[in-house]
């Protein structure tokens, strides 16, 4: 199955965003803490040239935390790039992100020069939430589902800030299918635009080779089964996703494994490294059709 997800308002916003970007003196992109790589939109460099940037990885408590550090050094080493770890939730956490937009733009901040921050990032990496932590109160829409967002708006934080918030804008061709299935699995694609079956046996694959422990303590298994798909029919027998006669709904069985990684029941994953060991690849087309058959 090719993913393909671009939803129309997405293009005429990010022309808008290339002319707000000139006014702003510092971008924050929201990441998912567990995609990094995959959840960034690398027309944002194109966009911003030489403004700084603060990669915020989010949801890092679903993450893998050795990841995630090892995240954190790959981006500081890039030019006018800063990295933070949060939890947009946590207004502990959005805290140290204020201190570090006032750090990396000290000039501005005060009365008639407030200091111009824009909020960028993809469907449903935690920017609204973000934001919404940011300013104390509920402004932007928040859901489970991606392009929550569909147009920008600025708030004054009253402490010298200004945000400019921005739809989750996702980059319109998707020749990469290893991260438009690292995407999938993390809840950043429409559901209309992907087939759970063949995202779950992707995810399942992932976690069965690089973090079989956390399947195995989650499920209460000894020793995993050899292919995805019976790990998915494992996983429906224990989550009661059964039809008539007791056959494993396999379709269900592959929906709920990804609610359960989305929300960190299993443990706490990353889906790519800086340098990966072992990579989140996304199956071939005819093996998994063939995987699905069975």
């Amino acid at each position: 199955m090719t993913i393909r997800w671009y939803p129309g308002h997405m293009g005429k916003a990010q022309e808008k965003m290339a002319e707000a970007i000139r006014k702003i003196d510092v971008i924050i992109e929201v990441l998912d803490a567990r995609l990094p790589l995959s959840s960034s939109n690398h027309q944002l460099d194109e966009m911003r040239r030489n403004k700084p940037c603060i990669k915020v990885l989010n949801k890092h408590d679903l993450a893998d935390p050795a990841v995630t550090k090892a995240w954190v050094r790959h981006y500081e080493r890039e030019a006018n790039v800063c990295a933070i770890p949060l939890s947009a939730r946590l207004h502990a956490d959005t805290k140290q992100l204020i201190k570090l937009c006032q750090k990396t733009v000290p000039h501005r901040g005060r009365p008639g020069w407030p200091l111009r921050v824009m909020v960028f990032g993809i469907p449903n990496t935690g920017k609204s939430t973000l934001i919404n932590t940011l300013a104390g109160k509920s402004i932007a829409k928040v859901g489970d589902k991606p392009a929550i967002t569909t147009c920008g708006q600025q708030i004054d934080l009253k402490n010298g800030i200004v945000l400019t918030d921005t739809p989750g804008i996702l980059w319109p061709n998707m020749d990469d299918q290893n991260v438009a299935y690292r995407l999938a699995a993390s809840g950043a694609i429409g559901a209309s635009a992907l087939d759970y079956t063949c995202v779950g046996l992707f995810a399942v694959e992932y976690m069965m080779t690089r973090y079989p422990e956390l399947l195995k303590v989650r499920y209460k298994q000894t020793e995993l089964p050899e292919t995805p798909t019976e790990m998915i029919e494992l996983i429906g027998r224990r989550l009661g996703c059964l039809i008539a006669g007791g056959e494993i709904d396999v379709h269900r069985a592959a929906e709920a494994f990804l609610r359960e990684l989305r929300a960190g029941k299993i443990g706490r994953i990353s889906l790519e490294e800086p340098m990966p060991a072992v990579s989140a690849v996304a199956p071939d087309e005819e093996a998994t059709a063939a995987e699905i058959t069975v």
